[in-house]
């Protein structure tokens, strides 16, 4: 509405602003924004002292939206609010916050009133992920400090991880002096965790509901570096053990949310490897200027750790090629930036069955350890039919067939004839089919097997690729011998023609001869 003023930049350390005409009703078709800006390094600390707006049950009409950041970017989101609850106490992952306030042309209320301070020690934090540190760090953290941060929405969610990754605290026997104190709950009140103090990291921990209180406290002497740690809620860290799973972004196939790290730790028993598959993916494209994937990405990282060797890093839309690790540890780990949020990223494991595949010029070797498939019956692993199954030979699963049965086929790849069939392992259980599938190959000429894990795909149909594409390759060599044999008629026809016209050169000439 014109004439109306109001949003704007709150840079003071503390402070108050509302709706328009506040406690008057507020104007039809108005649009504000106050972008909240504190020193940087602490927090934005935000709470409501009166609200009260037109209701809908998604809030269509008239709302007030709250962002961990810039405004307009999904990613930020925080939360809509309308009618008369007011929201929760927010508190800003960084130092920014905005606060966003509509009313549409019909339905006027009173509208709201709001205060917020910087905190550069403790707060709400209702985030996915976030990171925690002591005051100043990692400079030296002040006396007589103490704060405290509650994890976690208010609305629950899934239990809570909280890891230290530097910890340098004065040290004293029961942590009497300056500590941090873990609790299973949103206050103090909470069963106690742990506490903990001197150089030592404190341990993982894991809550038992959706929300921990950490507390800090330092006494009138001596201090420390302090600490740096990092929280995750269930959807941004797992641990997967199964020989095959799935997992996706938070919040997937919706926008995932700003400033996040989330973490997916895949541990097979040894011996396996992991081999990882791109379903769909849409995060945040590469940087102009460095065309890396600076801002949005994620990364996958040998042996379950981040110092751990770099399988590859995504971002954008694009479309991964399936990665195998070498050993049976995968870290998969999601960063995201404070804006420009996207779709997210869907993907599926299997854990590649350790095996020795080898051959002859007649014959297949497969031989599988039997501690890989304990649990399995020796028929649930067979080559080709459910007749080649696999005999148990003292500590292994062995199969040793000719080509010429359990379905092997003659095809040829790259201008090789290569011997081709497929080991079914069935790990179905109950109604759930778990069938995971590997294409055998040998190269008779040189006795050389390998074998290749096949998910999402038809061995057949590869099968009639490659004998329409031999096909083809038939076609166009008849082509060739046609179009030769073409060739050789015409050449064969052009001389005819020329000895009869030679000829009949050679009669015009005696005839004129004769006359």
């Amino acid at each position: 509405m014109k004439g109306i003023k109001c949003g704007g930049v709150l840079s003071a350390p503390s402070g108050s602003f509302s709706s328009p005409n506040f406690p008057g009703l507020y104007p039809y078709e108005t649009e504000c924004t106050w972008l909240i800006v504190v020193a940087e390094g602490s927090s934005v600390l935000l709470s409501f002292s009166h609200f009260e707006l037109e209701y809908h049950t998604t809030c269509a009409y008239d709302y007030l939206q709250v962002y961990n950041g810039a405004a307009r970017d999904r990613g930020n989101l925080l939360g809509t609010f309308c009618g008369h609850s007011p929201p929760p106490p927010f508190s800003s992952a960084w130092h920014v916050m905005a606060v966003v306030f509509r009313s549409d042309r019909h339905v006027a209320k009173r509208g709201f009133s709001a205060a917020y301070r910087k905190d550069a020690c403790g707060g709400q934090l209702t985030g996915l992920s976030g990171e925690i540190t002591s005051p100043r760090y990692p400079e030296s953290y002040p006396n007589d400090a103490e704060c405290r941060w509650s994890i976690g929405a208010p609305d629950g969610g899934a239990p809570l991880t909280l890891v230290f990754v530097d910890f340098q605290v004065e040290g004293g026997q029961g942590c009497g002096f300056d500590y941090v104190a873990v609790f299973d709950g949103p206050t103090a009140s909470a069963p106690r965790l742990g506490r903990y103090c001197g150089s030592a990291r404190p341990p993982r921990t894991v809550s038992s509901t959706p929300h921990l209180l950490i507390l800090f406290k330092s006494d009138y002497n001596i201090g420390g570096r302090g600490f740096k740690a990092h929280f995750y809620s269930g959807e941004c860290q797992e641990v997967f053990t199964a020989i095959k799973g799935n997992f996706s972004s938070p919040r997937y196939p919706n926008f995932y949310p700003n400033n996040l790290k989330c973490q997916w730790s895949i541990q097979l028993p040894p011996g396996y490897r992991v081999r990882i598959f791109f379903l769909d993916m849409d995060l945040e494209g590469r940087s102009s200027l460095t065309g890396g994937c600076d801002y949005d990405h994620v990364a996958a990282f040998d042996g379950g750790a981040e110092n751990g060797s770099l399988l590859g890093q995504w971002c954008g839309q694009e479309s991964p090629a399936p990665v195998t690790s070498p050993s049976n540890r995968v870290l998969l780990v999601l960063h995201t930036d404070r804006n420009t949020a996207r779709r997210g990223f869907s993907i599926t494991y299997v854990g590649v069955v350790p095996m020795n595949v080898s051959c002859t010029r007649t014959d297949f070797h497969i031989q599988i350890p039997v501690q890989f498939l304990a649990q399995l019956e020796r028929n649930r692993i067979y080559l080709g039919t459910p007749s080649c199954a696999a005999q148990v030979v003292g500590r292994n699963f062995k199969i040793h067939t000719r080509f010429d049965t359990c379905g092997a086929e003659s095809q040829k790849r790259n201008n090789t004839s290569v011997i081709i069939s497929t080991l079914y392992i069935d790990f179905s259980a109950g109604d759930q089919e778990d069938i995971h599938q590997y294409e055998v190959q040998c190269e008779p000429k040189r006795k050389e097997a390998s074998v290749t894990l096949i998910t999402g795909s038809d061995p057949s149909r590869l099968s009639q690729a490659e004998n329409l594409l031999d096909a083809q390759q038939r076609e166009e060599e008849a082509m060739d011998i046609r179009e030769v044999k073409s060739q050789d008629t015409s050449d064969i026809v052009f001389i005819s023609i020329c000895i009869l016209a030679g000829l009949l050169m050679v009669i015009a000439v005696v005839g004129l001869v004769l006359l």
